[in-house]
């Protein structure tokens, strides 16, 4: 029988500072948004839609904590998570000289490694002693993914292929285009690029080609 593979999270530039998970999650979602700005349209009943980029994809996995064994405060099982999703005042950014949230990353065996920052933590607590200390809290973690603003590709560059994207959970071919050359427009040349039959069909962990534009 498999070893029972034990989720965690864990800060990406410290990894000493480990939350191991008391019970792995029973679920967990991916999210994903694509933004449109929606234009009056004079005479028409509808509006037109403009396409204004995707934002970040995010990781919602709701976690079980328990203290009824020693009967301690629940909190001090996850209190470094709470650390974890607090703003780093040792870290500015070098444009707004404010501080950031470290970049954290949870960790499931090889089947899911997911890295941003910690957005939004939600406890829930269910169980308490009879002077009210919490013995037991649902606590749902939302991760956001962060990455470098990307640049519009030169068209007269001439050079071999710059990188490989590895496709994500609810990534599709027109916001790859954005995030790579900004303009949804070049994910014909993506699927050129990479012989894809169906543009559509794409599959988290597949391997895509990103070349300049001709």
């Amino acid at each position: 029988m498999a070893e029972l593979q034990k989720a965690e999270i864990l800060q990406v530039d410290n990894t000493s500072k480990k939350v191991a998970c008391q019970f792995n999650p029973k679920d967990f979602s991916i999210t994903r948004a694509v933004k449109y700005i929606t234009r009056k349209s004079t005479g028409s009943d509808f509006p037109t839609r403009e396409f204004a980029g995707g934002e970040a994809q995010n990781l919602t996995v709701r976690l079980l904590f328990d203290s009824t064994d020693d009967g301690s405060d629940v909190r001090n099982k996850y209190k470094l998570l709470l650390e974890m999703a607090k703003i780093d005042e040792t870290k500015k950014d070098t444009t707004t000289n404010l501080g950031e949230p470290p970049l954290c990353m949870f960790q499931w065996g090889s089947f899911l490694s997911y890295k941003g920052v910690i957005t939004q933590i939600s406890q829930n607590f269910t169980l308490f002693k009879t002077d009210g200390t919490p013995l037991r809290a649902n606590v749902d973690v939302t991760f956001s993914e962060t990455g470098e603003p990307t640049k519009k590709q030169n068209p007269t560059t001439r050079t071999e292929a710059r990188k490989i994207w590895v496709v994500h959970e609810g990534q599709t071919l027109d916001w790859i285009a954005y995030q790579e050359y900004g303009d949804p427009a070049y994910w014909r040349h993506i699927a050129e690029t990479n012989n894809l039959a169906n543009p559509m069909d794409l599959r988290p962990g597949q391997a895509l080609k990103l070349t300049p534009l001709p």
